[in-house]
């Protein structure tokens, strides 16, 4: 009896030394990610010959009801706009995502293993004045759930390189959206559980939220173009317009590019094609690029298999189009490599359950942006078609498709 006494205190003994163990532990893993996420950390620095300017709007489309509201109203839209200043200003870098934005962060406890949303500095200044010259339009969309400012670094990227680019939030199915002072969070009917297939009642509803957000696009386009007739626009917007969108935003841009006949290109970052223009096709050149897992070019990359009807989506958007295009795939990118996310500090287990890959993030996004420079570049001002084909071999990892 002394025996199993002395046995169970033993017994006892090592099991509080080994929970406080973990707990100390647990402890000491959450405070090193509280610390590395509190680090600074900076978005990629454009490499164009312009400075960027930002400002923002709230824009309502009076003539649409707002189907994805659930009380009813017209459509209104939050828009951040980054334009190309002068080489010679100076002022202050905005925030990355300003007052209520902050909440496009993680929820807490996640919010510990990604880079806190005030320690990210951007190239952005507060309001600058409009460079010399006559700038193209393009329309940012953000994939399902996230809003404009996570996409920060390909907005800079093209502003610094002559275009004047509206990142537009969709509204109930952005995550967080602020309009009014007041941030508004995505419902199901704005934001569906499930848009991964093209069957049934899945297809409906990925066309008709198409066609909703390629409105959206339009509209913006519209708006964006009409600063050109007074304030510090006035005379500084080119004719031209383009679309670019990921995951969700860009089947919304190609369908946005279909039904606008301003539209000199249109750009899926690695979105599963929906509505019409996947029947219909596209008659304007465009860019799809897609991870080393997805289906969106028509073909699957190395480590991509068909879930949902990728593929298919992919092939007969191809068929049907009788513009110039060009595909490319990005060996080791996963579906988030084309956010800012890519530059965030985000630990383990956060990084392993999103959408990120092996690739460098910040080597990700530089193959992104340069591809999307190039192909606006030809596709609006005219350059040569080989300035995006050369772009395969400054980046091995990329697998390029010329057009057909």
């Amino acid at each position: 009896m002394y025996y199993a006494s002395m046995t169970m205190r033993r017994v006892i003994r090592v099991a509080v030394i080994g929970v406080t163990s973990l707990v100390v532990l647990a402890a000491w893993y959450v405070l090193a990610m509280a610390a590395l996420s509190g680090r600074t950390v900076a978005l990629p620095a454009p490499t164009g010959k312009y400075q960027v300017g930002r400002t923002s709007f709230e824009w309502t489309d009076s003539a649409r009801t707002d189907p994805l509201d659930p009380h009813g109203g017209p459509r209104k839209l939050a828009v951040w706009l980054w334009y190309p200043a002068g080489a010679d200003v100076t002022g202050s870098h905005l925030p990355y995502t300003p007052g209520l934005w902050s909440k496009l962060a993680f929820p807490l406890p996640f919010r510990w293993f990604e880079t806190s949303f005030g320690k990210i500095r951007t190239h952005s200044l507060d309001g600058p004045p409009v460079a010399d010259g006559r700038f193209p339009v393009v329309v940012l969309e953000p994939g399902m759930g996230f809003a404009a400012p996570q996409y920060s670094a390909l907005a800079e990227s093209l502003a610094s390189r002559g275009y004047v680019v509206a990142g537009l939030t969709p509204t109930y199915s952005a995550n967080v959206t602020v309009l009014g002072g007041q941030t508004v969070t995505s419902t199901k009917q704005g934001n569906p559980p499930d848009l991964g297939g093209h069957d049934g009642e899945t297809q409906r509803t990925g066309d008709k939220l198409t066609a909703e957000w390629a409105a959206d696009a339009r509209f913006v386009a519209g708006q964006t173009s009409a600063l050109g007739t007074a304030g510090r626009f006035a005379g500084k917007l080119a004719p031209q317009v383009a679309y670019v969108g990921h995951s969700f935003g860009g089947s919304a841009s190609l369908e946005a590019c279909r039904t606008d006949p301003r539209c000199s290109g249109a750009v899926d970052l690695d979105g599963t094609e929906f509505g019409q223009v996947v029947s219909s096709g596209l008659a304007r050149p465009f860019l799809i690029m897609g991870s080393e897992d997805s289906c969106v070019i028509g073909s699957c990359g190395p480590q991509g298999t068909d879930t949902g009807g990728e593929l298919e989506a992919g092939k007969k958007l191809l068929k049907a189009s009788t513009g110039p295009h060009w595909l490319v795939t990005v060996n080791g990118a996963h579906h988030l490599n084309f956010t800012d996310y890519g530059v965030y500090f985000l630990g383990p287990p956060v990084r392993d359950l999103i959408g990120l890959g092996s690739i460098d993030g910040r080597r990700a996004l530089t193959i992104q942006n340069d591809y999307v420079a190039a192909f606006l570049d030809h596709s609006v001002h005219g350059t040569p078609a080989q300035d995006i084909a050369a772009l395969s071999t400054t980046y091995p990892e990329t697998t390029l498709t010329a057009p057909r």
